[in-house]
This record gives structure tokens, sequence and C-alpha cells, in this order.
């Protein structure tokens, strides 16, 4: 079976991953709110299910696709990453509740989205948000979106993994560490494409430097697998500048 192949089944059983989960009325309403204001046409099926959010593909005027990512309101996994939002100075009066600790985390990375945007990194594009409700651009090919990297390994040899580091210094000139980076959350197209900047921080942050290293020795471990090398250190020299 060829990669393509692979992607495609894999993809196609997300469609129908998420049937049985319900929307919640609250957010029935931002999805009828979208539609009603001529921001969105259709919201069509799921394409990725996690334990913190699910991601639609939708339809916007035109008949462009788009992603809706839906934080859920269930927030255990949240409590656990607090820190990302207790050192972030943007989000310093956050109260101490599920629906206000989600919303935060859509903001979080609804703004780090729009830093990546402006610093030219391969990232979703933030359209808006609304409470728990984010709406970026569709990363993928036709109605099926691209396979993270896990799923089909580097597509362009070390090609791949330059991209990855420039997109990582980028971020890094603007201020901004992706936090939780990983082969899960790089998408594959005709460049790598960084996605879930939920727990992204900026430079203030105080463990801002310990998780850019940990992002890097990530990465560079996961590439090592394919005989693609860098050194850590260096690496590290490099994005800082």
């Amino acid at each position: 079976m060829t990669k393509k192949q692979l992607k495609e089944d894999y993809q196609l059983k997300e469609r129908f991953k998420t049937e049985s989960e319900v929307f919640d009325k609250r957010v029935l309403l931002i999805l009828s709110g979208f539609i009603r204001k001529g921001m969105l046409q259709t919201v069509d099926y799921p394409i990725s299910t996690g334990k913190e959010a699910n991601v639609f593909m939708a339809t916007a005027p035109g008949g462009k696709h788009v992603a809706i990512k839906i934080y859920k309101m269930e927030t255990a996994p949240f409590f656990r990453k607090e820190e990302y939002l207790e050192g972030d100075p943007r989000f310093g009066r956050i109260k101490n509740s599920d629906r206000e600790i989600v919303k935060a985390f859509a903001r979080k990375e609804f703004k780090n989205l729009q830093i990546c945007e402006k610093a030219g990194v391969h990232a979703p594009k933030p359209h808006y948000l609304t409470e728990n409700v984010l709406v970026m651009g569709f990363l993928g090919e036709g109605d099926l979106p691209y396979p993270t990297i896990n799923m089909v390994g580097p597509l362009h040899g070390a090609k791949d993994l330059d991209s990855i580091l420039d997109d990582l210094r980028k971020m890094y000139k603007a201020g901004l560490v992706h936090a939780d980076l990983s082969e899960y959350n790089i998408m594959m197209g005709d460049v790598p494409y960084l996605i879930d900047f939920g727990q992204g921080v900026v430079l203030r942050h105080p463990r801002a430097e310990r998780y850019l290293e940990r992002d890097v020795a990530i990465i560079l471990k996961y590439f090592e697998k394919y005989g693609i090398k860098r050194d850590l250190q260096e690496t590290l020299k490099w994005i800082r500048g």
C-alpha cells in the first residue's frame, strides 16, 4: 500500500471517529452565528480528534475549505498544563474555572498563530475566534487534510528538518516558543506545517528556554531515525541567533 493510500485510509476513518459526539448548545449557537454572518457556509465533518479538542472541516464563502478547532470543556488535561498560562504575561488574570481556562487556551492558540503568520512561519492562518471555537486555515489537498509526519515520515529528507528549524528560528525571533513540538503536530504538505499552538509561550515566560530546548531535542531525535543528524547545541545556538 502506498503512502498516499495509507494517508487517505487514516483520514477517512477520522471522518467517522467523532460522529457520536454531540455539539453542545453554546457551540451550536456560535457556529450558526458564523453561518448567519456569512463567515461560513457549512460545517462538514470531523478530520481529527484529541483529548483537548476536535477539528472539523468547514466550507467558507466561495467554496474554500477552513478548519474549525473546538476546544472541549472537559478540561482535566488543561489543569495539568496551567504552567503554560501562569508564566505567560498575556494571561495573568485567568479565573480558576474550567470554562475560563479552556477559553484562555483557545485565545492563546489564536494569538500564537497571529504571531506565526506575521513571522512567516508555516502554520495554519488564524481567521477568527469566539470563546472555545477557533476558525483557521485548512491544511490539505482537496478535502483531505495533510498527514502528520509520524504517519508518513520526512517526504523531502533533510529539507524538511531545515524547514522546521527555520520556522522555530522565525518564531524565536518573533518572541514565541511552540513548547509542545513533536512528530505528532507537524503536518506534511509541500513543506512541513507546525500545528497545535495552544501551549506556545512568549520568551518572557520563565520556562521558555527550557521548552525550546525540549522542542528541538525531540525533533532532532525523531529525524535521527532517518539518518538525518544535527548537533543539539549548535542548532540551539543558530535558532537563538
